[in-house]
């Protein structure tokens, strides 16, 4: 399961009904790219069109150097010649087979002879080993997903598209199965695209991002970079924040807290049971962010550092602005009224204290 350093090309061109499906991009050949944007922008178009199943009027798909469809020189591979594994929001499994049957199925078609060793791997990776005797009919919606997950890795794909795989479970199943999809991008070289409408999973997930709306893209890029860009279309409501990358430093046992420490400063959180050392993400929210000139005292905020204003753009609603926020390396966003801003005389380049009210460890 290894992948070219080469970036995998998608280049499309397709009429619909209620607008034209067009984008030009260059992802990552490693880690997940999410493809982000309200229903019916185009997302499962495009991955439709990268597997083949739906044909774009121009196109360039290149997977691995791999030419899978090029229009202008007459090639269109069909989709059971692209190496891909596709997972749905439905784990459509074979309810008359038993789950290693289910996963073994399409081994026949596959000529990689690390097939069997693949498949040994996928089972592994997803901690469904003590499920291989069950009938589908006694699994439950998580185990079904990471049942259909393996079925697609077993086909030893060159590129892996999940469409929404965790819309049909509850919210307690989807934090059952995301561990099991970190796991996955941590641990293997291939390459996943990834349509997601929940920002928990986007924050989780993505190494990279791809932002659609009626079938243009809007924004591409690494994901702090596209979350933390106050000029970009990306409107998330009341989840707009930023992601931090940070290593957990320290546990304190009598507070039952840890501290998180990331280019730029450290916070204090609830402790998770994380290990010291672990590198993890922290999603920090604009709502859950204030501003300060002066170094923060007898305040019961426990985390606040030093950084300076970067940016100041309107907000969705005009009582309201956003505040890009640079604290050496990191970046922040702040939400604050006009009003703070006036009172406060804030401008972009100057310094403040930064306070964070709360903060989520989502990995």
């Amino acid at each position: 399961m290894n992948a070219s350093a080469a970036p995998i090309e998608v280049r499309l061109n397709l009429p619909r009904a209620e607008f034209e499906v067009q984008v030009d991009l260059a992802l990552p050949a490693r880690g997940i790219t999410v493809l982000f944007g309200p229903s019916g922008s185009g997302k499962t178009t495009v991955l439709r069109c990268v597997a083949g199943l739906e044909r774009a009027r121009t196109a360039r798909v290149v997977v691995d150097g791999a030419v899978w469809q090029d229009e202008a020189a007459g090639v269109f591979l069909p989709t059971h010649r692209r190496p891909l594994g596709y997972v749905f929001q439905e784990a459509s499994l074979f309810d008359h087979l038993d789950v290693r049957a289910n996963l073994r199925y399409g081994l026949r078609r596959v000529r990689d002879p690390g097939a069997e060793a693949t498949l040994a791997q996928a089972v592994e990776l997803l901690g469904i080993g003590s499920l291989l005797g069950r009938g589908t009919q006694q699994l439950s919606g998580g185990e079904r997903q990471r049942v259909a997950i393996a079925r697609a890795l077993a086909m030893s794909p060159r590129l892996l598209l999940l469409d929404e795989p965790l819309a049909a479970l509850d919210a307690s199943r989807r934090q059952d199965i995301l561990p099991w999809l970190e796991r996955l991008r941590d641990e293997l070289s291939i390459p996943m695209l990834y349509i997601t409408h929940s920002a928990d999973e986007l924050a989780r997930l993505a190494d990279h991002l791809v932002v659609l709306a009626c079938g243009r893209v809007r924004a591409a890029g690494p994901v702090q970079e596209v979350l933390s860009a106050i000029d970009s279309p990306l409107v998330m409501g009341e989840d707009t924040g930023a992601l931090l990358h940070g290593t957990l430093a320290e546990r304190d046992a009598r507070w039952q807290l840890a501290r998180v420490d990331f280019p730029g400063g450290s916070v204090w959180l609830r402790d998770s049971g994380v290990p010291v050392s672990r590198s993890v993400r922290l999603r920090v929210l604009a709502r859950d962010v204030s501003l300060t000139t002066a170094q923060p005292q007898h305040t019961s905020i426990q985390n606040h550092f030093p950084g300076v204003i970067d940016a100041i753009v309107p907000d969705s609603h005009p009582s309201q602005v956003l505040v890009r926020l640079r604290c050496a390396d990191s970046l922040l966003l702040a939400r604050i009224t006009g009003r703070a801003l006036d009172a406060l005389q804030l401008a972009p380049g100057q310094p403040v204290w930064v306070q964070v009210k709360s903060v989520a460890l989502v990995q």
